[in-house]
């Protein structure tokens, strides 16, 4: 005996899920994002197929400040940015290289790369992320914001639209906390 249901009643069985769907922000595969704290807004490409997020940054050096290790660097997104940035290191992160980008005299199979935490605004959303440095000055977007970075925006991915969330406007008051 097989049970079929009616299709009234699966649709309404879904409907919970549909309901929670319809409360997330929606962005697009591209999207603004203003860099809280950094006083800047880029353009980001959002992959849900890469695990980081990347910002792009060049000339970056660890130092000590009170005891802590800390990571001085500069944007690598356009002659403008010419003053250094300064923020306590996060950790760093493995970074998987390409079977045609390893170094076979160093057998390193990964990239170590400075992560820092960033608090980013896109749409109407502010997420605290953690973002890796490395130079994406090749790269079209300056900012890749991957899965575990896009899961503090709660928000749904339709790789269909661009920038749909708009210029980043969050609450004065949330970023002033930053």
């Amino acid at each position: 005996m097989t049970l079929k249901l009616p299709p009234l009643l699966l649709s309404l069985w879904l409907l919970p899920g549909v309901s929670l769907a319809a409360d997330k922000p929606i962005f697009g595969l591209n999207e603004y994002a203003q860099l809280v704290g950094l006083d800047l807004e880029v353009a980001a490409k959002l992959d849900t197929g890469a695990k980081t997020a990347s910002l792009s940054a060049r000339d970056i050096k660890r130092f000590k400040r009170d005891g802590e290790t800390w990571v001085r660097f500069y944007l690598a997104i356009d002659a403008a940015h010419a003053h250094p940035i300064e923020r306590p290191l996060a950790r760093i992160s493995k970074i998987k290289r390409r079977a045609g980008d390893i170094d076979l005299e160093e057998g390193k199979t990964y990239t170590p790369r400075p992560v820092i935490e960033l608090a980013i605004c896109m749409g109407k959303t502010l997420g605290n992320i953690e973002v890796n440095l490395t130079d994406r000055s090749a790269f079209q977007y300056p900012l890749l914001v991957g899965s575990e970075a896009l899961k503090h925006f709660d928000a749904l991915i339709d790789p269909n639209l661009k920038y749909a969330a708009g210029k980043p406007a969050c609450a004065t008051a949330a970023l002033a906390a930053e």
